[in-house]
């Protein structure tokens, strides 16, 4: 049953995505806000896949420390789960991505569409001015910024060195920021065609006030909230109340 729900999901993914891209590029003269709003429908309809046909239902905790105003979200990023589902919890948000997807067929190009930030990751330093001036730009726009620290996908119960992208970009324009844990890899793992039925724990973290901070203060207290809340969320995947550390990344 699962191997037949994961096979009808990723039929409807290749049939979707693409029609979703091709009409995105026939409105592309549109406003970038818009366009954003242009694809939510189609993203919706992915949740309601999720749920109704691979069975991957969602709990949110915390849902009151959804600010009323635009954000810096840093959250755990364990698979594409949360790529459709934070743009329903939060609403009005951008991603923070590596511009090396827009190679990618449609997802790539729809992507490029959307106001979202693209960032050459191989800058270093220059890739965090990019994060702040084109993250403010998106934040005086109306939108909450979504920043994955870890800089990809992390296996459950693993634990990757935490990227000041998200942090700076706070920093630098005052906004307040709203970890989140969540532990959706355990039911949909990284670059597995099976999806278990189960469900996701999204937990959203009270506000980290940037005021006074320096980005390195905010990054820990952002990293040091979502660690300690993986550990309630999934203690199963902590023995002893330790982490599993692979190679760390190099930074963003």
């Amino acid at each position: 049953m699962i191997f037949l729900r994961s096979s009808l999901f990723m039929l409807a993914m290749l049939i979707t995505t693409p029609l979703i891209v091709l009409a995105l590029l026939c409105v592309f003269w549109l406003p970038s806000h818009q366009r954003r709003l242009f694809v939510m429908p189609w993203v919706r309809l992915v949740m309601w896949l999720i749920r109704h046909l691979l069975g991957i239902e969602q709990r949110i905790l915390g849902a009151e420390n959804i600010p009323a105003t635009p954000c810096v979200i840093l959250c755990k990023h364990q698979s594409a789960w949360e790529t459709f589902a934070l743009q329903i919890i939060f609403p009005l948000t951008a991603f923070v991505y590596k511009k090396e997807l827009h190679w990618l067929p449609f997802f790539g190009w729809g992507i490029k569409l959307m106001p979202f930030v693209g960032i050459n990751r191989a800058a270093g330093k220059a890739a965090l001015n990019q994060v702040a001036e084109r993250g403010k730009q998106r934040l005086a726009e109306g939108y909450s910024v979504i920043v994955f620290p870890e800089g990809t996908r992390v296996p459950p119960g693993q634990h990757r060195r935490y990227k000041i992208g998200g942090a700076w970009l706070a920093a630098k324009s005052g906004v307040p920021v709203v970890p989140v844990a969540l532990n959706s890899g355990e039911y949909w793992r990284r670059q597995a065609f099976l999806k278990t039925p189960g469900t996701v724990t999204v937990s959203i973290g009270p506000t980290i006030d940037p005021g006074g901070k320096a980005a390195d203060q905010i990054n820990a207290a952002a990293e040091s909230w979502i660690e300690a809340e993986m550990r309630r969320i999934s203690p199963h995947l902590y023995p002893n109340n330790e982490v599993t550390h692979p190679a760390t990344c190099p930074a963003a």
